[in-house]
């Protein structure tokens, strides 16, 4: 069957989905679309480690997400080698960063040829923070990638959903949406709200970061500058608080599944032992702990920093790509992104401000990250 007789025949369900799922995963309908998806996703931005992603598969997931920016398209490559021959099983998705309709077509062209497949299930524009970054010759471009069966679903990747959902829903060309959406998130990011309008509409639902930052890992960036693995060990490890996170993400029914970025086997373990039990006392104790923690480093995406600083410095994209670094222990994708800002943020140092204008209303040491950004990765 080609790509365009599959799709004439509807949206099928993977053949995981058709059997009864491995002890303890659930699965949940994503949208209107039909699929089947595992709550748990697995995300493969951070994973460098092939055995990882097939032992993901071999435990039952059947949702995978990577982006033509993650190692430099190495990332669609390796994922795409160990999905070989399990395709109909499994359920990809892939991201776009390109502005034109040109870019992202090419850009979709070669994800195919680095996934090894001739569709990928779902194909989003990737970082879209407001509706301007969605332009219609991008929509229109994806509907076209749909009808010649190069993808089954368009989708929309986004930091502030609520920003660009009333846009999305308006447009109408839009299978699926990945949202930022986590713990930590305050009731000013409407986060809840623009989730439920979404799926109200038949939109599938998509959670990332739902980990905050994941600055309970072993910072990888810190071993860059010297640090003790053992001692940054001891000074981030929180027990039992990334499995809450994602526990607390997926108790909202809006949510169809979260991708979680996965390096190694103890990563991918721990987050599927959290599928088998319920959100509960000690999961909210959990929580509160490592959101007292993690209040001067981690940006909530609230969007009110917009425009406060005077030398017009993006502080919100900062913040959150220094994450990459100090929270995921990604420095090389740090940099790659910091580097893609526009090029006067290279003009402004944070150091020359005898103080910081910028104001969190969430309590994030604005002046200390941003200093930091500029220091590592600038």
């Amino acid at each position: 069957m080609n790509r365009r007789s599959f799709l004439a025949s509807g949206i099928a369900l993977p053949a995981a989905a058709s059997a009864a799922p491995p002890a303890g995963l659930r699965y949940r309908t994503l949208g209107k679309t039909g699929l089947k998806v595992t709550t748990l996703g697995f995300g493969c931005m951070l994973v460098a480690d092939d055995t990882v992603v097939a032992r993901g598969l071999d435990m039952g997931i059947n949702f995978f997400d990577t982006a033509r920016a993650y190692q430099g398209g190495n990332n669609e490559r390796m994922v795409g080698a160990v999905l070989k021959g399990r395709r109909k099983d499994v359920i990809i998705e892939t991201k776009t960063l390109g502005k034109t309709r040109e870019a992202i077509m090419a850009d979709l062209d070669k994800s195919l040829s680095e996934l090894g497949t001739d569709y990928v299930d779902i194909w989003y524009l990737h970082a879209r923070n407001t509706p301007s970054e969605i332009p219609d010759e991008l929509l229109e471009a994806q509907q076209a990638a749909k009808k010649s069966g190069k993808i089954r679903l368009a989708g929309v990747s986004t930091h502030y959903l609520k920003d660009v959902v009333d846009y999305i829903l308006q447009k109408g060309q839009t299978d699926v949406i990945l949202a930022t959406y986590n713990f930590s998130m305050m009731p000013e990011n409407k986060i809840e709200e623009s989730i439920q309008k979404a799926r109200s509409a038949g939109i599938g639902i998509v959670a990332m970061k739902v980990m905050a930052g994941g600055f309970a890992r072993i910072q990888r960036g810190d071993r860059l500058f010297g640090a003790d693995p053992a001692q940054v060990t001891q000074r981030l490890k929180r027990e039992g608080a990334m499995p809450a996170a994602l526990k607390w993400a997926l108790k909202n029914k809006s949510v169809d599944t979260a991708i979680v970025g996965i390096t190694d086997i103890e990563q991918l373990e721990e987050n599927f032992a959290a599928m088998s039990a319920p959100f509960g006392a000690a999961d909210e104790k959990a929580l509160a702990a490592q959101l007292e923690r993690i209040t001067p480093l981690y940006c909530r995406m609230c969007g009110q920093c917009r425009g406060q600083c005077p030398k017009g410095l993006p502080v919100a994209d900062m913040l959150r790509i220094l994450a990459y670094a100090d929270g995921y222990g990604q420095f090389p994708l740090a940099r790659e992104r910091y580097l893609q800002l526009p090029d006067e943020v290279a003009s402004v140092q944070c150091s020359d401000c005898a103080t910081c204008a910028v104001k969190c209303p969430n309590g994030v040491n604005v002046a200390g990250r941003l200093q930091k950004a500029q220091d590592w990765l600038g």
